[in-house]
């Protein structure tokens, strides 16, 4: 038997042909907190051990993927550090050093910042800067599963 009626199409937009790049941009346009910037995206894996154990054994299947498509390439060691966006005027000189700028007194006593090229930064007080935090994921029991 035939249908007589066409074949309803779903309400809304297309699906997207990049849907992970589109879910992606979204979150780092709404809360780039969310381990998700311009370049990375970083899943804890404290958050990922407990997850409910379906998801788990979706997230195994799809790391041996991307290990199993992508592992000819020659991946470099990467090292994830918790970090905070902080005011440059802000850090103390450890931070300073790590975030790759110095300061400096200047005839007149005034503090003057400089980035790791030696040029001066001209509004310090606007400028921010990433610099590593304990990690406050790590240390957060995970919800109870239902």
């Amino acid at each position: 038997m035939y249908m007589s009626d066409p074949i309803p199409r779903p309400a809304g937009p297309p699906a997207s042909a990049t849907p992970l790049h589109d879910s992606l941009s979204a979150a780092q346009r709404a809360r780039a907190r969310l381990g998700v910037d311009e370049r990375y995206v970083v899943l804890p894996r404290s958050l990922a051990e407990a997850m409910p154990l379906p998801w788990q054994q979706q997230m195994a299947y799809l790391v041996g993927e991307l290990h199993r498509t992508y592992g000819h390439l020659p991946w470099p060691v990467y090292r994830v550090v918790p970090s905070r966006t902080e005011r440059l005027v802000d850090l103390d000189e450890g931070q300073l050093a790590e975030a790759g700028y110095l300061v400096e007194i200047d005839g007149s006593g005034e503090l003057v910042y400089s980035g790791r090229d030696g040029a001066p930064v001209s509004d310090p007080e606007s400028v921010q800067v990433l610099v590593s935090c304990l990690d406050p994921i790590a240390r957060t029991p995970p919800p109870p599963h239902t």
